[in-house]
């Protein structure tokens, strides 16, 4: 059956991640891993419902081999493999609206997959394992429907050497020691896309705290306990912030994790943030990537993209967040911080069509700066108390689904008394960088 033209369009950017002829409810992974070998041995349980006919079931696995499959406890489905993809073919077709179980037994050593952003997905450090996924690294550890807009329900269970520490998706609801080994289950009933699924594995220590309500936890090295607790402290004041503007954090609990390794950029994941030593100066050096990653658990996880298409929505709010950290911890205003980026955006190519980047473009800066510099726009013409209030309106109303730019043009004229269209037609459907206060 050919893909619905509305669906091709959201799946545009990366057409051979996931699929639209199923939808998954949830995700039971339980994964042994052997941190001196990389070893993977491990089993995924997935339920899920089908939205066509079925006469076969697709899943996204990289690099890792499956060894045995069952379709509802059926040993009689068959299964074959290429580089990136699991093909199951029940031992009966799957009608559209029903409910199945999909059990896969696998193995391998995993690497991350090479991309046109990069590596990304399941990569060992020099002392345990970090997980990158965005956009399409999640196939690297288990097998998955890898599109942004199809969340699911998560529970991982990791065994691996006692010394490490596990810090995966979902809320700790066990651990224990046997042999040796320890024993970490963490469950997550939020809907989360596949990409921000992740498992943290190295020798931590975990710091819990509480602010404004929100339990959130530091796990770090300790020979780096000095410089990570003067960066990191301030995020308990961020959430006092991002939740006045924003609205109540969407989720039980926030992780921090900082690793023995340098990181380029910090990772971000549900309920998650994981940062390198290069990220824990001591003198907050990094302070808005901070920023920017806590404001991703509202815009990006809560409110998901259902395509990349429109990751102006994730990423655009999270640098605008940046400037109002800025703003509210007494550095320079978000006008200040949107005037000086404009200027810089004036400098550069205007190429960039931030409603539709391109697969090539969407993790380009000026998606970033462009979209940070709408929302100041938006907040000029709207006034204060209008434009906070569409965005906690924004993550109430969207909480926990997806979203395009169109949703958020709609909500937006809710909000204003005069009419938008030309407003968003120019920084979304254009190429010409428009004012701030035009």
């Amino acid at each position: 059956m050919s893909i619905a033209p509305e669906a091709a369009a959201l799946h545009a950017y990366l057409p051979r991640s996931g699929t639209f002829d199923y939808s998954v409810l949830s995700y039971d992974l339980d994964l042994g891993y052997k941190v001196a070998t990389n070893r993977l041995d491990a089993t995924a349980v997935i339920r899920a419902r089908a939205e066509i006919d079925l006469p076969a079931i697709v899943l996204d696995l990289v690099h890792l081999r499956a060894k045995r499959v069952r379709v509802d406890g059926d040993k009689r489905a068959r299964f074959s493999q290429s580089p990136t993809h699991l093909r199951i073919k029940p031992a009966a077709r799957i009608p559209a609206g029903a409910e199945f179980t999909v059990e896969v037994d696998y193995d391998g050593s995993p690497v991350p997959r090479r991309t046109r952003w990069g590596t990304l997905g399941w990569e060992e450090l020099t002392d345990g394992v970090i997980v990158a996924s965005q956009p399409s690294g999640a196939p690297t550890w288990f097998p998955c429907n890898d599109r942004p807009s199809d969340k699911a329900a998560y529970r991982i269970r990791v065994t691996t050497e006692q010394p490490y520490t596990v810090l995966a998706t979902g809320e700790l609801v066990e651990h224990s020691v046997a042999g040796g080994r320890g024993t970490w289950v963490f469950e997550r009933e939020e809907p989360t896309a596949s990409y921000l699924a992740a498992v943290q594995i190295g020798r931590y220590v975990i710091e819990p705290r509480r602010t404004a309500g929100v339990e959130w936890v530091i796990a770090y090295p300790a020979p780096l306990a000095r410089r990570v607790l003067a960066d990191f402290g301030q995020v308990g004041r961020m959430l006092e912030c991002f939740q006045e503007r924003f609205g109540p954090y969407p989720f039980p609990s926030y992780t921090i994790v900082v690793t023995e390794d340098p990181l380029e950029i910090p990772l971000e994941a549900q309920a998650m943030a994981t940062f390198g030593s290069s990220h824990a100066d001591g003198r907050g050096g990094s302070t808005r990537l901070i920023a920017h990653e806590l404001a991703h658990q509202w815009f990006g996880n809560s409110v998901g993209v259902a395509s990349w298409r429109d990751i102006w929505l994730n990423e655009g709010f999270a640098c605008y967040a940046e400037w109002l950290w800025s703003e509210f911890d007494g550095g320079p205003s978000a006008n200040t911080l949107a005037r000086t980026h404009h200027a810089l955006l004036r400098a550069k190519p205007k190429d960039i069509v931030l409603g539709d980047p391109g697969v090539d473009s969407m993790f380009d800066d000026r998606v970033y700066k462009r979209g940070g510099c709408l929302l100041h726009a938006l907040r000029l013409r709207l006034g204060d108390e209008r434009f906070f209030a569409l965005l906690r309106a924004w993550t109430s109303e969207r909480r926990f689904g997806t979203a395009v730019g169109a949703d958020f043009e709609e909500l937006a004229a809710r909000f204003s008394p005069e009419p938008l269209d030309a407003f968003f037609d120019a920084w979304l459907r254009q190429t010409r960088l428009p004012s701030l206060t035009a």
